[in-house]
């Protein structure tokens, strides 16, 4: 405003006046307070048959209280299977997904304080919420029944959100974290859901404390994290599976102190009433009842896998041990930041396999087979979009 009042009352030529505009922009870009819509590219879902190519759209403008994320990676969950194949059946198309994003900050809107134009950070499952509710006034935005999911969603402008295998995302600031300094951006990507799905129920039902005995059910994404973040609170770690082919992964690379084959009446009769709590990561229908019997009075079953088929049990296996069967859906952008610090400190990192936006289709393929140890990152700022 300055600059074009100084303009005009000197009577400058109009050329003077295009050199100051353009000066003007310039600047403004370098601030990161431009916040025009910009036209990006994704890899989208046309359909349910989950197919992903790529994609042109036009981005929200950079509000506010907005940040402009160029995208370097994303990571890869099963829950974006369900979503771009409609499993949930509440799929709108075409949808880009990806909700586990790492990128570098590149324009803020004025009124933001967290962040300033290139920072490293982070995108999760959500980006936005009522801020009004009980859940969102004690730190528990996730619970928000307003809650505004990172895809497959629509911001109260009712324009469609749209995830991370895109080359950028607009995002409020209170649903965006730092990446810890020194911290990988593929190794991080996982930990925006997969770590932090795993983090606030162990925080929330007190399992944070060293000497418990617990178990993670399914050694995929979630579940290798959970053995990890498990073994560095300090806990006896026994990995649960229906199948003994993860036996060697589970004990020599990732550090469990016990592998158990859920199909083994013998060994799984001696671990009877014996954990503290178990973690069930499996995303397909399974039965309850082998697990709610190796629980301790008031041990915890944790259920995070998302299943559309209704799960049973018999009263009883929980009625005689004071026993709980609940749920925990990711975190909080708070237990984000809890733990993404709480990695760095005990040097976590998730175990992945780095892919091109090309090959996405493989993964989606080879992650629904549990063809994968344990995370596929896409390496977005690397692939060819077009």
């Amino acid at each position: 405003k300055i600059i074009f009042q100084t303009v005009s009352s000197s009577s400058s030529s109009s050329s003077q006046i295009r050199f100051f505009f353009f000066l003007f922009v310039f600047i403004s870009r370098k601030m990161g307070t431009i916040k025009a819509e910009k036209t990006v590219t994704g890899w989208a879902a046309r359909d349910s048959s989950g197919v992903l190519s790529p994609y042109t759209y036009t981005l929200r403008e950079t509000g506010p209280e907005d940040v402009y994320i160029k995208v370097t990676c994303c990571g890869v969950c099963h829950t974006d299977i369900h979503q771009v194949k409609n499993d949930l059946g509440m799929s709108n198309y075409p949808m880009v997904p990806g909700h586990e994003v790492v990128g570098e900050v590149m324009e803020v809107g004025s009124e933001v304080t967290k962040f300033k134009v290139g920072d490293i950070v982070g995108a999760g499952c959500i980006v936005g919420s009522c801020q009004q509710c009980k859940p969102c006034k004690s730190e528990n935005e996730q619970y928000c029944n307003k809650k505004i999911w990172s895809y497959n969603d629509v911001y109260t402008d009712q324009k469609p959100t749209q995830g991370g295998f895109a080359e950028a995302m607009v995002v409020d600031q209170r649903f965006v974290v730092h990446i810890p300094e020194g911290m990988g951006a593929e190794q991080a990507a996982p930990l925006l859901c997969a770590g932090v799905t795993i983090y606030s129920p162990l925080k929330h039902f007190g399992l944070m404390q060293s000497g418990l005995k617990g178990a993670i059910l399914g050694l995929g994404g979630v579940g290798h994290m959970g053995v990890k973040l498990a073994k560095a609170m300090g806990h006896h770690v026994t990995v649960l599976s229906s199948s003994d082919k993860k036996r060697e992964e589970a004990l020599a690379h990732l550090g469990a102190d016990d592998y158990l084959v859920s199909s083994d009446s013998a060994k799984m009769q001696e671990q009877f009433d014996s954990f503290d709590y178990i973690i069930d990561t499996i995303p397909v229908f399974h039965p309850l009842e082998p697990y709610l019997s190796l629980l301790k009075l008031d041990g915890k079953l944790i259920l995070m896998g998302v299943i559309n088929t209704p799960l049973q049990f018999v009263s009883p296996m929980v009625m005689l041990g004071r026993k709980c069967i609940t749920g925990s859906f990711i975190g909080s952008i708070k237990e984000t930041e809890e733990m993404l610090e709480f990695c760095k400190e005990k040097k976590l990192s998730s175990t992945i396999e780095t892919v091109k936006l090309d090959y996405i289709n493989t993964a989606l393929e080879r992650l629904e087979k549990n063809d994968v140890r344990y995370r596929f990152v896409v390496d977005v700022v690397g692939s060819k979009l077009t």
